[in-house]
């Protein structure tokens, strides 16, 4: 039940300390929006499933989900002055600071997990860091300044409306965060630092998609809706009014919500390592990308890398073909072909498919319940025997009125289309001619003729 907030300022009472800064918007107080918050957690589980792609309305607490789960883990390890957040107990290898100052490893303090926004205006210089141009002119040395990629190592890399960010910085963004590390190679600056990172891209899909070579390398994809039911939106009103009205008491009424959700995240992590994948499972999962037709092979690794942090996160040791099918529409509704016949959704592609494979009953679609169950068919009636055919008599029809000629406006004589055979024996008797009578004629015109030529 939702309390008012003077109740949750009697019930959890806030420190001085808590009040300094306003909290974000608990993770756990979301309504809703379930495939969201399952994608986010699986990549945090497990950051090399290769970050979620989050397309949906707007105003469905898209970013605000990121940085509410941000805030919802606990402090990191942070190496005294590393630019890159390198961890005190295991510094990478490749970081340029770490490297070349060992003592500081010595030092360590606590900081929140980054979260780092990528504006659309960002040029490639910004996000994978250049030649530090103010060191160059004051001091005449050759260093790089990092970027937002250095910043966002341990962390988390958001982009707002990544259907409008340009390809080629959406397609470094994914290299680096498939890699972890991000590789500069400018104005005679050869550096490499570890850059590994939860990319997370959110946009609205009536501005514009992204290319499918670019939609094949994001891990997982989630689609968003607004949400129909009366009373998850009127929860939805009274829950943000709650924390606008006061943000740290609302924060502190969930804290219990969100320290079991905490503690779950910190298991998870420490346990995914040693989920066994079974061969059941990777066989699933192999079959499912046959059945839909998928390009490549990033289906299947994403298909293993989600289910592995599902069992994780539930606390299991072994994964099962159940968790291929809880996270084969996060993982492959957008390596689909795309067909401009297709009357269904992708999603609902990929539900079908899953449905065949593991031949599951409860997995089919159900039957709108507007519709009526089919009656059964009637049965067949009894052959009857042909009726005779009435013989037919030929009727004259009445002759049409006589065609006239316009010019001379004088009737023409009409030739009926039909005539009794009788009639029509007559008129070939009459109109034949006598052989007798032409033979007379010739005769005689042959007489005439020999006399005319004497």
């Amino acid at each position: 039940m939702l309390l008012s907030p003077k109740t949750q300022a009697a019930q959890y009472p806030v420190t001085a300390q808590q009040r300094q800064g306003k909290p974000v918007f608990p993770f756990t107080a979301i309504v809703g929006q379930e495939e969201l918050k399952l994608s986010l957690l699986l990549c945090v589980t497990d950051p090399t499933i290769g970050g979620v792609l989050v397309m949906g309305h707007r105003g469905t607490a898209k970013s605000t989900a990121v940085r509410s789960l941000a805030a919802l883990l606990p402090p990191i390890q942070q190496v005294v002055g590393c630019p890159y957040n390198c961890d005190p107990a295991d510094p990478s290898p490749i970081c340029p600071y770490c490297t070349t100052h060992p003592e500081a490893a010595v030092q360590a303090t606590l900081g929140p997990v980054p979260v780092v926004d990528l504006p659309l205006g960002a040029t490639e210089d910004r996000l994978a860091g250049s030649l530090d141009v103010e060191r160059a002119l004051v001091e005449g040395v050759q260093a790089f300044a990092p970027g937002l990629l250095a910043r966002a190592n341990r962390g988390f890399l958001y982009i707002d409306e990544v259907n409008l960010l340009e390809d080629h910085l959406v397609d470094l963004l994914l290299d680096v965060a498939a890699s972890g590390v991000n590789v500069v190679e400018r104005e005679s600056i050869s550096i490499r630092h570890p850059a590994r990172f939860v990319l997370v891209g959110s946009g609205n899909p009536e501005e514009g998609d992204l290319r499918p070579q670019l939609l094949d390398r994001f891990g997982l994809h989630a689609r968003i809706t607004t949400i129909t039911n009366v009373e998850k939106r009127v929860e939805i009103v009274r829950r943000r009014r709650a924390f606008d009205a006061d943000p740290v008491a609302f924060a502190a009424a969930w804290e219990p919500e969100q320290e079991k959700l905490r503690q779950q995240l910190l298991q998870a992590q420490q346990q995914v390592r040693y989920v066994e994948l079974t061969d059941e499972t990777i066989e699933t999962a192999a079959h499912l990308c046959v059945l839909l037709a998928i390009d490549g092979h990033r289906g299947e690794l994403t298909l293993c890398r989600a289910a592995v942090a599902l069992a994780a996160l539930e606390g299991r040791t072994a994964t099962t073909p159940d968790d291929i099918a809880r996270v084969a529409t996060l993982s492959l509704q957008h390596r689909l072909r795309k067909d401009p016949l297709e009357s269904i959704g992708d999603d609902e592609r990929v539900r079908r498919a899953v449905a065949q494979l593991l031949a599951t009953p409860e997995a089919l679609p159900e039957m709108p319940p507007s519709l009526p169950p089919t009656p059964p068919s009637p049965p067949a009636p009894p052959v009857l025997p042909p009726a005779p055919v009435p013989e037919t008599v030929t009727a004259i029809a009445p002759p049409p009125a006589p065609l006239v000629d316009v010019e001379t406006a004088v009737a023409l004589p009409h030739f009926s289309d039909s005539l009794p055979e009788e009639a029509l024996a007559d008129l070939l008797v009459e109109a034949a001619p006598d052989e007798t009578t032409l033979d007379d004629e010739f005769d005689e015109l042959w007489h005439d003729g020999a006399k005319v030529s004497d």
